[in-house]
């Protein structure tokens, strides 16, 4: 154990050398404040040790098996370990028209074309922990989970679901996701 030689505190000692080889670190101890108020006899130091296997470099995904971006994003970025999979809309890769009119039919392309990014990251619809899902009409709320229930297994992901005012290309429906690589 090493010691905090300004109060008795201790944490376990790190072999700081074995991880300088794996990835960057960054460690401190400090004292919490309030509007300039050290709470020094009120509270304990707290230590801070953060990791990160490459927090500089980030990977753009394209894949021709899913939509291109509309604009000018990526349709996913690789970083840290996650991917950050873009907004999918029920297009067609090849024709970049929607599949259908319906919610059904776009919500089903949707997370095809989403599968096909998550496949093109290494990833897969298991390795997912975030959706957020944005609907043009939250009336069609059962109809997305009847068919979101078919590709995301239990554990499910974390998922937060919107109304908004409008899509691009006046969508019914736009998937965006989080993954672990």
């Amino acid at each position: 154990m090493a010691w905090c030689a300004a109060r008795s505190f201790h944490f376990p000692s790190i072999d700081v050398g074995a991880l300088r080889t794996r990835a960057p670190i960054a460690a401190g101890i400090g004292f919490a404040s309030v509007a300039g108020t050290t709470l020094w006899n009120k509270s304990k130091p707290f230590a801070c040790l953060a990791m990160s296997t490459a927090s500089s470099v980030k990977e753009a995904v394209q894949t021709d098996k899913a939509p291109a971006a509309l604009g000018p994003y990526s349709q996913a970025i690789k970083a840290n370990n996650l991917l950050f999979v873009s907004g999918v809309l029920g297009l067609d890769p090849q024709t970049g028209k929607f599949v259908s009119d319906s919610v059904e039919g776009q919500t089903e392309q949707v997370l095809k074309n989403m599968g096909e990014i998550l496949k093109a990251s290494g990833a897969g619809y298991s390795s997912v922990v975030k959706t957020t899902i944005m609907l043009a009409d939250l009336k069609d709320f059962k109809k997305v989970n009847e068919i979101y229930a078919q590709y995301f297994q239990a554990p499910a992901p974390a998922r937060s679901t919107y109304q908004v005012a409008a899509l691009p290309l006046d969508a019914r429906i736009e998937i965006e996701c989080i993954a672990t690589l």
